[in-house]
């Protein structure tokens, strides 16, 4: 089985991560992709949207792709999100599973931060996505050195000028968010008053 693991905040989760979890699904013949929100981010600060509400977000974005299931497992352990826990906890789920870490570009200097990472890249293929616009003609063929020379995969995926901060910002200046976020996102941040200064602080219970 072929199991690639996107981590993030999802704070809240935009097209661009859509796109480019179907690229990455589509172009390495994924079984599965797990998309995974982060509990806490240990390399940000500390104001981050409740866990629960990007979990929610989360579901409700990948939910009509086929083959790729919202992991809640970072938010279940609770605590600081690191990913060489998570793959472990993927490993004792999927013990024959092939895993495929997905990153983005700007993730790779973060690289040398992250908890034990030399073990972790011992136990996974790294996938790094480029948003070049070339996502559908990629392939997964290029590769290149990261860190502590472990070679990686690139795979180029389709352009959208999209991010998470942008969408907050626009939402707190009362501007419209629509082709930034799928639908049910939008009616999610809508209802629950997300991202503005007086949002509602109660989250859902249901994780």
């Amino acid at each position: 089985m072929r199991l690639g693991l996107f981590g993030g905040s999802f704070d809240p989760p935009h097209v661009g991560h859509l796109l480019m979890v179907q690229d990455a699904r589509d172009r390495l013949g994924l079984d599965q992709v797990l998309v995974i929100p982060a509990a806490q981010q240990p390399l940000k600060g500390h104001e981050q949207t409740n866990p629960a509400h990007r979990l929610a977000m989360a579901r409700a974005c990948f939910a009509d792709l086929p083959d790729v299931m919202v992991d809640p497992a970072e938010i279940q352990r609770g605590g600081l999100s690191f990913m060489v826990d998570t793959v472990a906890d993927v490993r004792r789920r999927w013990p024959d599973a092939h895993l495929h870490l997905l990153v983005g570009r700007d993730v790779v200097p973060t690289l040398p931060r992250w908890k034990d990472i030399d073990r972790l890249l011992g136990q996974v293929t790294l996938v790094v996505m480029d948003r070049d616009g070339e996502g559908a003609a990629a392939t997964a063929s290029d590769r290149e050195v990261v860190h502590g020379g472990v070679v990686a995969e690139r795979l180029a995926t389709r352009r959208v000028d999209v991010s998470s901060t942008e969408i907050r910002t626009r939402i707190r200046q009362g501007r419209s968010i629509r082709g930034f976020v799928t639908d049910a996102v939008a009616t999610y941040i809508a209802s629950t008053g997300l991202y503005l200064e007086q949002s509602r602080v109660v989250a859902p219970t249901d994780h």
